[in-house]
């Protein structure tokens, strides 16, 4: 996995579409400050992966844990704009590996997504339903209406980052929708039975009562709810031939992925909520099978290499 940032920039845009040669063909160079952007973006990310997808969650599950425990001043303690600048960094490596790909059938299909997660966060916030009566503890970035400005960036990636590692672990197998969707939204459930025990032990928001770690059984049939239109959206917004492709040759487009289990693992592990590690070494496993673990460290130490 230790290439370059040349590695993840051999193949901008493929053919058609796996299932329909009708798909429009996105192989068309973009508008060139766009490539511009996108080619330093592609460098930045790649030059400095183990920065991003280790030290950065690291540092924020020491800081979380810190200001769960009053041992960060006031100012500092759960400071929602270092969360929010967290969490833009570990997302970098994903929006620097799909972007290329991000057309208007992707725009307005990823726009309709963060609709509805405004939407049924509303709904949830104001009736219970579907994820169970819960409310926030800690602001996570700027509130409104009780619903974080943020949510998009919080929910959205978590859908993204299941439907990669899902496509790459199926193979030949992803052509089946039923296989696919299936096992994304598995994936995405799976998800948030790591974040939800770790965000109610750090205090992020709270259930009236639940028999998993703090979290109602009902909030997983709001999970699956909101699992499957956010991943059939997914499924709607990307070419998945190009997606496939762009996910292969990209060394660090799941590095988000590996962020979510170093920062949620560990949180997990020092409140002794020990299902969701081992539902977070699991996705460990998976990404070690696809060599989704071996950074090369050399660009962040600045020492030159023979």
């Amino acid at each position: 996995m230790g290439e370059d940032a040349a590695a993840s920039e051999r193949s901008r845009g493929t053919g058609d579409g796996e299932d329909s040669p009708d798909v429009p063909n996105r192989s068309r160079d973009p508008p060139s400050r766009r490539r511009a952007f996108e080619v330093a973006l592609d460098r930045t990310v790649a030059h400095n992966r183990f920065t991003i997808a280790v030290v950065f969650p690291t540092v924020g599950a020491i800081s979380l844990l810190a200001s769960a425990e009053g041992l960060l001043p006031a100012p500092l303690a759960f400071n929602p704009l270092l969360i929010l600048l967290g969490v833009l960094v570990m997302r970098l490596p994903l929006v620097g590996g799909l972007l290329e790909l991000v057309d208007r059938r992707a725009t307005l299909a990823l726009c309709v997504l963060v609709a509805y997660s405004y939407a049924v966060e509303f709904v949830g916030v104001t009736t219970g339903l579907p994820y169970g009566d819960f409310s926030y503890g800690v602001a996570l970035g700027p509130m409104v209406g009780d619903i974080p400005l943020a949510l998009p960036l919080l929910f959205v990636p978590l859908v993204l980052n299941s439907y990669l590692l899902v496509t790459l672990l199926l193979g030949a197998r992803a052509r089946h929708p039923l296989l696919r969707i299936g096992g994304v939204v598995a994936a995405v459930v799976a998800v948030d039975l790591v974040l939800d025990p770790a965000a109610v032990a750090l205090g992020f928001w709270q259930y009236e009562s639940g028999a998993y770690y703090g979290v109602p059984l009902s909030n997983y049939a709001g999970w699956l709810l909101s699992a499957v239109v956010a991943t059939l959206l997914v499924d709607l917004a990307f070419d998945r031939r190009a997606l496939r492709d762009r996910v292969r040759e990209c060394p660090y487009v799941l590095d988000d992925m590996v962020s979510f289990v170093l920062l949620w693992g560990v949180v997990n592990a020092v409140y002794g909520a020990w299902i969701p590690v081992a539902i977070a070494g699991a996705f460990a496993l998976a990404l070690l099978q696809l060599d989704r673990f071996d950074f090369d460290v050399r660009p962040n130490l600045g020492v030159p290499w023979g």
